[in-house]
């Protein structure tokens, strides 16, 4: 009999740790926020090759962390992070709104080109209505939006803001999208959760003008309603502009955790959540989901597992349950780990760690966001060491998009393997354009084992460098080498196999 226990808890157990194995295809992303220097840069006025090495810095951090993507804010409050035609340098890049960085660069090409060169994707992130952040400091270029369109823009608390019920405002806000998708090489444009600002007690929403002009066909009751309206009208243009400029840029939303409570709408959540999506922010993100009219959902849950309104297990599985025909990710609250009058539960190192592993455990889960960047730097908790030495240890490949793309490139040709002193070289050959990345495994002896296991993936390197040194290889151990491409959609192509090969130094 204690035999067979013995064998049970083995059996038991490894099932426990399979179920643990980082998946070959997992997003795994951090934001990085600009608004107030919140992550990037440390602050405004910064020389440009100051603004790059932090910027390099925080790749490189990233990078180590297993992560696969970054969601940059590049318009945190119309302004831009990149050179524009339609709104002027952003004052938290060169600490005056208008003035271009000194010595000159465009930030956003420079930011693709450093996350690209580290194999990970570049999401750019806008904020579609804020116009100015804080109401002491006005743009100071006479050439802003803001001055230039004064009827378009509302006081709301301290803030000013876009009116989305003004047509002329979406149709900009759309321009505006469209001329980076042209311009620039990202992998997708990204929203987080503000549309209409949050609800501030007993003041509503100054939009009282745009309603009468342009919600004749709503009753005063039904103003909500319009609202809503306004901002799936946006959604959609951007939707379509996005797709017919490029069609394999991925559209991506980040809603604030909880769509509606289940005793607001018996299609709602477990939860007590004071805001919801849809009837404080004006985010039907459902209507959006069920149109396909975004790629990918991030819903904000910076909750913890067992607290008693906002449960994440319980509203993390709200969003499982839901027929989605694109990719849903987790937000993840890091800059509360560890974090001063924090409740007990984000003070145990197992909290966002544990939620990483109810993600994999779950249906339909593809992956986690993070926010915020710098909070990594300090490890709290040993959150950083956790991902680096565990859950994040093995490389894991964006998880692809068939609606967007489906086609895998062709698999790489002439593969030569050969022992040279530092190491086994590895070459190979490629004609297929369409190919951006190429993955190399690596096997023990003359076995192809399993290319699902990402434990067998031994780099990512990008299309334009054909040519890989392995220099953890052990001597007088024999190894097989197996090379696929991929596109930048992370369609794979079957792979081509080395011949066995013995370390010799």
């Amino acid at each position: 009999m204690k035999k067979i226990n013995v064998v049970i808890a083995i059996v038991l157990l490894a099932g426990s740790v399979l179920a643990q194995k980082s998946p070959k295809h997992e997003f795994r992303a951090a934001w990085v926020a600009t608004v107030k220097n919140i992550d990037w840069p440390s602050k405004p006025g910064l020389s440009s090759s100051r603004q790059k090495d932090e910027f390099r810095r925080i790749l490189d951090m990233h990078q180590m962390n297993g992560f696969n993507a970054v969601i940059v804010q590049i318009r945190p409050s119309s302004d831009a992070f990149y050179f524009s035609e339609l709104e002027p340098w952003s004052r938290y890049l060169t600490g005056t709104s208008g003035k271009a960085p000194a010595p000159y660069y465009d930030p956003l090409t420079f930011m693709i080109e450093e996350a690209h060169d580290r194999n990970l994707e570049f999401h750019a992130w806008f904020n579609p209505y804020r116009a100015v952040v804080d109401m002491e400091k006005l743009p100071e270029d006479s050439t802003n939006i803001f001055y230039k369109k004064p009827e378009w823009f509302v006081k709301y608390g301290s803030r000013m803001y876009f009116d989305p019920g003004i047509p002329e405002v979406r149709t900009y806000v759309t321009r505006i999208i469209k001329d980076v998708t042209e311009r620039y090489d990202i992998d997708a444009i990204h929203f987080d959760d503000y549309f209409y600002p949050y609800r501030i007690a007993n003041v509503e929403f100054p939009d009282s003008v745009s309603f009468q002009n342009y919600g004749q066909n709503y009753t005063s009751e039904a103003k909500d309603d319009w609202r809503r309206e306004n901002v799936n009208k946006v959604i959609k243009m951007l939707s379509d502009t996005i797709k017919s400029v490029k069609p394999w840029i991925k559209f991506g939303i980040s809603p604030f955790g909880v769509w509606r409570n289940k005793s607001d709408d018996p299609r709602g959540s477990d939860s007590q959540a004071g805001v919801r999506n849809y009837d404080d922010l004006f985010a039907d993100v459902l209507l959006w989901m069920d149109n396909n009219w975004i790629d990918y959902v991030i819903p904000q849950l910076y909750l913890h597992i067992d607290h008693s309104k906002l449960s994440f297990k319980k509203v993390m599985n709200w969003w499982d349950e839901l027929e989605y025909n694109g990719h849903i990710y987790v937000g993840h609250a890091s800059y509360r780990i560890g974090g001063k009058n924090q409740v007990e539960a984000w003070m145990n190192p197992s909290e966002v760690p544990n939620q990483i592993r109810l993600t994999r455990k779950s249906k339909n889960m593809l992956g986690s966001a993070f926010y915020n960047t710098n909070s990594f730097f300090l490890n709290p908790l040993g959150i950083t060491d956790t991902l680096r030495n565990e859950l994040y240890m093995h490389i894991a490949l964006v998880p692809p998009m068939p609606w967007l793309d489906s086609i895998a490139p062709d698999k790489p040709t002439n593969l030569l393997v050969k022992n040279e002193f530092s190491g086994i070289h590895l070459s190979w050959a490629s004609s297929d354009s369409t190919a951006k990345y190429f993955v190399i495994y690596r096997f023990y002896r003359n076995t192809l084992n399993d290319t699902g296991n990402p434990e067998n993936i031994l780099a990512i390197i990008r299309a334009n460098s054909p040519f890989y040194i392995d220099k953890t290889v052990q001597n007088r151990k024999k190894y097989t080498y197996a090379i696929s491409s991929l596109d930048r959609l992370y369609n794979e192509s079957k792979v081509v196999k080395s011949t066995l090969i013995k370390r010799k130094r």
